[in-house]
């Protein structure tokens, strides 16, 4: 692939999202989960603000994403982390006006990308998570990042606890600092967006 990577726009209410007119793919999880580094090695640039301090995402970062070969185009929503204790409830209190109605209503959202850390175990907001997913049929898929901190067996100890905790079949082990496993979350997010390959932005 060869990828171009556009800012579109952040929103902080439904009446401030894009025309919702390309398949797109939420990106989820902890505020210090690792989502920017992911996000921005699987387009190869510096798409999304990588920050020493969790919780600066405090809206709905709409990316476009094309493939100047294929013409396919997506859309990545980098939505706000959650759990991290430090952030004003004043502002934290905000989200659910914006992001439940955004994972509940979308019609062009695909896929929902869920980050869990490879080095930490279940953790009950995460499993929460997934249950309110399912719960609005939604599709999603559960990536465990870092994983380049582990060892091949504390891997395998980790994604099977993380299975095990989290109630799910599958975890895709990622790491954004040497590569591994994107190419397997590439093909679940193309997957996905290929369900309208003919959707096109205007």
């Amino acid at each position: 692939m060869r990828l171009s990577t556009q800012f579109l726009l952040s929103a902080l209410s439904a009446a401030q999202f894009p025309s919702a007119a390309a398949p797109e793919i939420a990106f989820l999880g902890r505020s210090n989960v690792g989502k920017s580094s992911l996000l921005n090695a699987l387009v190869g640039a510096r798409a999304a603000r990588v920050s020493q301090t969790p919780g600066r995402t405090r809206a709905i970062n709409f990316f476009l994403v094309s493939d100047a070969r294929s013409a396919a185009r997506m859309v990545f929503a980098d939505l706000p982390g959650y759990g991290y204790a430090k952030i004003a409830k004043s502002i934290s209190a905000e989200w659910p006006k914006f992001i439940e109605p955004y994972l509940e209503k979308r019609a062009s959202l695909r896929l929902c990308v869920c980050l869990v850390d490879a080095n930490v175990p279940a953790q009950a907001r995460d499993g929460q998570l997934l249950h309110w997913l399912q719960a609005q049929r939604r599709d999603f898929v559960v990536v465990a990042t870092k994983v380049d901190r582990l060892s091949g067996n504390a891997r395998t100890r980790n994604m099977a606890a993380l299975k095990s905790g989290l109630g799910v079949e599958e975890i895709l082990p990622v790491s954004a600092k040497t590569g591994y496993g994107l190419r397997d979350l590439w093909a679940k997010i193309a997957e996905a967006a290929n369900e309208e390959s003919r959707a096109t932005l205007t």
